[in-house]
């Protein structure tokens, strides 16, 4: 087993957009993750978006690597006034505490708070991730997610 200790994130660039695209397309993680692109398939607009992305300077977009290798993406960015947080890890690395270790890395990184993080009700590994750094579910909304097409609820995290 891989020392998970050895994460780091890094600004993400260009380069590791072709990587980080190939983990968006697997479907399990387009399930749970169920607020997703209308077509996660498409990779031109993928690149697209994520070109624009990477030029925000409000958008704190990094590459997670461990062991020198890209293993997803975490990202802080705002919406509608509050400051959200987003993660995507390699399906082939769940259960490792990638995702945990990242998320607390990253708000180490910056004392803006509050925090919010949105998750999928029937996400549990990622509410864990959320509860493990210290986030609270303070509320629930309903929206339509792309990946199931329909309706569900999403659960709201916050970290104060």
């Amino acid at each position: 087993m891989q020392e998970i200790d050895q994460i780091k994130l890094v600004k993400t660039e260009l380069k590791d957009l072709e990587r980080l695209f190939e983990f968006q397309k697997q479907k399990e993680g387009i399930y749970l993750a169920a607020f997703t692109a209308s077509d996660p398939g498409d990779k031109e607009a993928y690149l697209s978006k994520f070109e624009r992305i990477l030029k925000d300077p409000k958008i704190q977009n990094y590459t997670i690597f461990l062991n020198n290798i890209i293993v997803g993406s975490i990202a802080k960015f705002p919406l509608d006034g509050k400051i959200e947080i987003t993660y995507w890890i390699d399906r082939d690395l769940w259960g490792k505490g990638i995702a945990s270790k990242s998320l607390a890395k990253l708000i180490e990184m910056d004392s803006d708070r509050p925090i919010y993080g949105r998750v999928a009700f029937d996400n549990l590994a990622s509410q864990k991730v959320l509860k493990k750094c210290g986030f609270i579910r303070i509320a629930e909304d309903k929206g339509f997610a792309n990946a199931r097409q329909k309706e569900i609820v999403e659960y709201i995290y916050q970290l104060s």
